[in-house]
């Protein structure tokens, strides 16, 4: 019996930290302002980006798409979480359950896929400069960036699905803030290892794929850098990059420690913290590292 056929999956508590009541207002605080700089920085940038003629370039395009999946990747968790902090009753209907579950492996999974191809696009520009016109053309940033955005979403509908017909025999309770993956596989009354393996296989398609990629694409850079004679050129070089290096370390190191180990072996408690960072935290930074 899957989530679908159970008759009590119309409804889901999320516990959230309701064992640390204490925590409760601080964490509201923390939302509401991460929220706010979130909705401000990345809608800044995008304005920017559009309005400006002289950012219609390949990095500010791939930052602008950055931006539009950080807003709609928050905004799939935040909004709920605020409205359960605020409520006695913690609980999401098992549509919203599923929508969240699918929007946020998705968006999460895009910005891998987007970060991979931004650190592409700087690769080119520093070690390639001469063909970068050529080579980064309209149309190739257009299907890279459509490219990141339908993988993104074929790997989320096919994670969310299997974990979706695990059958749970009625637990409701999610020991979490949101419909995460690795909570919820945690209700379910069967052996959930074999369902672990194959997630974690898609996991290190997504997160160590990408990040191999990225870090190869900048020993290359790194490279190239160094060759260069003006201190101003390795200085506006490295400030470029530095900020995108500052964001995939962030994103990808709390997201290969969520994804990459049995949700078994994942303490509640600084499971949930973590996630809290990769989803809320690393999108209200963004903006402000590469406005910096």
């Amino acid at each position: 019996m899957n989530w679908a056929n159970d008759s009590s999956s119309n409804e889901f508590i999320l516990l959230g930290f309701s064992d640390r009541p204490w925590l409760q207002m601080p964490l509201l605080v923390v939302l509401v302002i991460s929220y706010t700089i979130t909705i401000f920085g990345n809608v800044s940038i995008m304005m920017v980006c559009i309005l400006d003629p002289k950012l219609h370039t390949p990095m500010y395009f791939f930052l602008a798409n950055l931006s539009i999946l950080d807003l709609c990747y928050t905004t799939s968790t935040v909004p709920q979480m605020l409205v359960n902090i605020c409520r006695n009753k913690k609980t999401i209907s098992y549509g919203g359950c599923v929508a969240q579950l699918i929007i946020f492996l998705a968006l999460g999974a895009t910005e891998c896929l987007l970060l991979a191809v931004m650190s592409f696009d700087r690769f080119v520009a520093i070690c390639r400069p001469l063909h970068y016109i050529v080579l980064m053309n309209h149309l190739l940033c257009l299907r890279m960036a459509a490219f990141s955005w339908l993988i993104g979403f074929s790997n989320s509908v096919l994670q969310s699905s299997l974990t979706l017909n695990m059958p749970r025999c009625g637990h409701q309770e999610v020991d979490h803030f949101f419909c995460e993956f690795p909570a919820l596989l945690k209700l379910s009354c069967a052996d959930t290892k074999p369902i672990e393996a194959e997630l974690f296989f898609f996991s290190v398609l997504i997160l160590l794929i990408h990040i191999t990629l990225i870090l190869i694409s900048y020993g290359f850079i790194a490279q190239a850098v160094l060759k260069i004679r003006s201190a101003e050129g390795r200085r506006k070089a490295f400030g470029t990059c530095g900020s995108h290096m500052t964001v995939v370390s962030l994103f990808f190191g709390t997201g290969i420690y969520m994804y990459l180990q049995p949700p078994s072996s994942t303490s509640k408690s600084w499971g949930k913290m973590v996630s809290l960072f990769y989803g809320i935290i690393t999108p209200m930074l963004n903006p402000l590292i590469y406005s910096l």
